[in-house]
């Protein structure tokens, strides 16, 4: 008996550790419930509840393979070997098939399932699957791993080229086995269910996955590069919950950016190539992961950073956190966060600057904050995210280069369309007026919302100094 433990690859198509699992033998499948850990990774509510319900539409799929899929649970990672052991004794398994996952925690989670399960005979087979390239087969001439992704991307597009990663064709079905499935539960305690609405946006199912990148695909890509940074613009995939979750997998969606653009990777359509590029800014993240293991342990990429003089303001993270900050494109970009699970990428830079920068509250908080609330929440992209905008990361922003918020509002919603539709209070504001309604005085009677809780100018010398105290030029 083959069990397929299953984690972040909620999917039937293109799923590495299924097809071994399935070409060994009788197979069943496992998924763990672990509450207790998800709170001690800050997994926002709204993501438990999109991996439920992706597991509820891989169980119906699964099924007809004649595959069981089964439901355990443990409080914490620290239970998980001996309840996969018991379940393991149970079922007569002589081998575990999982899909390698990254981070200090996962790789030491598995180190433990392993040693345990060994101990009784079980093999436990790990399965290249999230990512392209085996983190340490991408290093630089003296054995390192990168740390400037232009670097790291060109090493990738060469060993592409040479071969591309194959697609994994679903297993064929299985004789039905004397193994009763689990029902996968509606809600799991300690996470409320989010808001129909919600729900709504994010329809589970590697059907929905397919769809969004179709479509993607075959009418978006091409003027991805071009319109991207355009928050009231449909011009991006929408398929990053899906990418985080397992239910679509990277190697599916650069097959389907490759079709479009001749198998180009630098040259065709521009579009097709940046979407290729932010495929591998992934990929680049999830190298560090195991590459730099301290920026699992909320540390600084950059340990000359660790010394930096952050703020304590809780009631400016206060205010920050609930959209209250009186610059709208934060605002804006915030609720868009709080009412959906997500929050466009552009504008996920231009938050984290202001909270960085403009405020000098600690990265840390940041990062914690999105991982509680995004639906797509992913330790290794939302901590690289977070540490690029804090000019703490690696290839991060240099320190002096700081986001205007009025500026990028200008620039990249200058209808005011985004922030119309997320602040209705402004709705009224003539176009360029949104943007800084405090710049009005009561011209327009816009007494609702709040005035700019910092002078963009001040806080950004302040923050310029802070870095200078820390002895990093400009230069550096």
């Amino acid at each position: 008996m083959q069990l397929l433990w299953l984690r972040t690859d909620l999917r039937l198509h293109d799923n590495t550790a299924l097809a071994a699992a399935a070409g060994q033998g009788p197979t069943v499948a496992v998924y763990l419930v672990t509450p207790g850990q998800w709170q001690l990774h800050d997994d926002a509510p709204c993501k438990v509840d999109f991996w439920l319900r992706n597991l509820r539409e891989l169980g119906k799929v699964l099924a007809v393979l004649n595959i069981p899929l089964l439901i355990r649970h443990a409080q914490t990672w620290d239970q998980v070997p001996e309840v996969l052991r018991t379940l393991c004794q149970s079922l007569k398994v002589d081998a575990v098939h999982v899909n390698e996952e990254y981070g200090v925690n996962e790789s030491r989670r598995d180190q433990a399932v392993a040693h345990t399960l060994e101990a009784d005979g079980i093999r436990f087979h790990c399965h290249l699957d999230q990512l392209f390239f085996k983190p340490g087969s991408v290093l630089t001439r003296t054995g390192t791993y990168f740390q400037v992704f232009s670097q790291f991307r060109k090493v990738c597009y060469s060993r592409l080229r040479s071969a591309l990663p194959r697609q994994v064709s679903v297993p064929k079905a299985q004789s039905t086995l004397p193994v009763e499935a689990d029902p996968v539960p509606e809600a799991v305690e300690g996470f409320a269910r989010p808001s129909q609405a919600l729900r709504d946006l994010w329809p589970a199912g590697e059907d929905e996955a397919q769809r969004r990148l179709t479509r993607f695909a075959e009418q978006q890509i091409d003027n991805y590069q071009s319109e991207r940074d355009f928050p009231a613009k449909s011009a991006t995939s929408q398929l990053s919950a899906y990418l985080a979750a397992g239910v679509i997998s990277p190697r599916q969606c650069l097959h389907a950016a490759l079709q479009g653009n001749r198998g180009e990777f630098e040259s065709g359509h521009a579009g097709a190539v940046t979407w290729i590029n932010e495929l591998l800014w992934r990929e680049f993240y999830k190298h560090i992961l195991v590459g730099y293991p301290r920026v699992s342990k909320r540390r600084a990429f950059r340990p000359e950073t660790e010394a930096l003089a952050w703020r304590q303001a809780p009631e400016e993270l206060a205010a920050w956190q609930e959209a209250r900050t009186g610059l709208p494109i934060v605002d804006a970009a915030m609720r868009q966060l709080l009412e959906t699970g997500w929050m466009h990428n552009r504008l996920r830079m231009v938050v984290a600057m202001f909270l960085t920068k403009n405020l000098l509250i600690d990265w840390r908080e940041g990062e914690r904050f999105f991982m509680r609330h995004l639906i797509d929440g992913d330790l290794a992209a939302n901590n690289g995210g977070w540490q690029w905008s804090a000019s703490s990361g690696t290839d991060a922003a240099p320190y002096f280069r700081i986001f205007n918020p009025l500026s990028q509002s200008e620039k990249f919603d200058r209808e005011g369309l985004f922030i119309k539709r997320w602040l209705p209070e402004l709705a009224g504001l003539p176009p360029k007026a949104v943007h800084n309604p405090s710049a009005l005085g009561d011209l327009f009677g816009v007494e609702s919302y709040p005035q700019p809780m910092v002078d963009l100018g001040r806080s950004r010398e302040r923050a310029l100094a802070a870095f200078r105290n820390l002895g990093i030029t400009a230069d550096t």
